[in-house]
């Protein structure tokens, strides 16, 4: 794997002494988020897979940026442990890399945490062909800045992401998920209702359900944790939901779990354009924010932090404005189909923390190696 590694770097150097910039790709599962520049060429990481190292005990794996995400999630289940922020993967080429660089959550987000806070250490490769290692395998190495979790999220701007250790967690003993038939202003009022108490609420999601004109929507509550825990909260939510008026029942576990993978992966039906004109928005809010005054169907994660619809490009300043009052803000996750490009993924940043994002791409890459905009910056 060394040869590997010096290939890398000496990739990179040429790039830099040509002027040319590098977009880094594994599976390629997540190439359609962020920001596009076709011209770009591509480093190609795939052949730097595999576990380096897992250690059940200490909760802690480290593994090589292109070792397929499934093959990682399927060893630690061997041992009765998960990533508990459940990574999506958009496809069965994912990445380890992949994950970290994209920064992407799942369905338990609010719960658990996201992939940075996972992240315990990285190696990396930066613009000037330079290997660099940051963090290590537990939790309280606090030696100098903490470069391993800025990496979550960096989308390949600040270099090559080769190795990353990340802090796993044993599954849940137990799981159950409530279906309850409530309006969108009911559910995420029980939402914050819920959030006080000493509930092992894990997850949540509500929809409009289309097909129930009474109700117009349903809110999706998943319980992990002890056995006595869970069975103890399901009967107690479910007489708060009816004493709302509403009603509540628990799903069995299979079609349950299913439903929960296809919200994870987007293969849910509220995932599928009804027009190729209509974009994929993503608004980020503080999961107390009250009921959205847009014209869109919503899909809610997140205990109310996440709220994703489909609307036209044209309607990128309403939603935007609508996100920020809220103290958030709203990302074109997927263009439709014949979409241009004139409207851009990201809110643009305040200008302090743009000039912050800036000087930080030019101490990791001085000659602009992977300054693909892929941030939009």
């Amino acid at each position: 794997m060394d040869s590997v590694i010096s290939n890398f770097k000496a990739h990179i150097r040429q790039a830099a002494a040509d002027g040319l910039v590098l977009r880094i790709q594994g599976g390629g599962t997540k190439h359609f988020y962020g920001e596009h520049n076709p011209s770009h060429a591509v480093l190609d990481t795939r052949d730097y897979a595999g576990v380096v190292s897992y250690e059940p005990s200490e909760l802690v794996v480290t593994a090589r940026c292109s070792t397929p995400l499934a093959e990682l999630e399927q060893l630690l289940s061997t041992q009765g442990q998960c990533l508990a922020y459940e990574p999506p993967h958009f496809g069965a080429a994912a990445t380890v890399g992949g994950m970290v660089a994209a920064g992407l959550a799942g369905p338990s987000r609010a719960t658990v945490g996201g992939v940075r806070d996972h992240v315990l250490g990285v190696k990396m490769i930066n613009g000037l062909g330079e290997e660099l290692t940051f963090g290590g395998q537990v939790m309280k190495n606090v030696a100098g800045y903490d470069v391993s979790r800025l990496l979550a999220g960096s989308m390949g701007t600040l270099g090559v992401i080769t190795e990353v250790s990340l802090k796993v967690l044993p599954s849940a003993p137990a799981e159950a998920t409530l279906a309850c038939q409530l309006s969108q202003l009911d559910a995420l009022n029980q939402l914050h209702r819920w959030g006080a108490q000493a509930l092992p609420l894990n997850a949540s999601t509500w929809l409009n359900d289309l097909t129930d004109t009474a109700n117009n929507g349903v809110l999706f509550v998943r319980l992990r944790g002890a056995v006595a825990a869970v069975e103890a909260a399901c009967p107690r939510m479910i007489a708060e939901v009816q004493a709302l008026g509403g009603q509540a029942r628990r799903m069995e576990q299979l079609p349950a779990a299913e439903d929960w993978q296809a919200g994870r992966e987007q293969t849910h039906s509220f995932f599928k354009a009804a027009s190729s004109e209509h974009c994929l928005w993503r608004l980020s809010v503080p999961p107390t924010t009250p009921v959205l005054d847009l014209p869109y169907a919503m899909y809610i994660e997140w205990h109310g932090g996440l709220r994703w619809c489909w609307a036209p490009v044209s309607a990128a300043s309403q939603l935007r404005q609508a996100a920020r009052q809220a103290g958030g803000h709203a990302t074109l996750f997927r263009r439709g189909l014949g979409v241009g490009d004139d409207v851009p993924v990201f809110t643009e940043l305040p200008a302090v923390q743009l000039r912050i994002q800036r000087d930080l791409q030019k101490q990791f890459d001085p000659h602009a190696v992977f300054n693909t905009a892929r941030l939009g910056i």
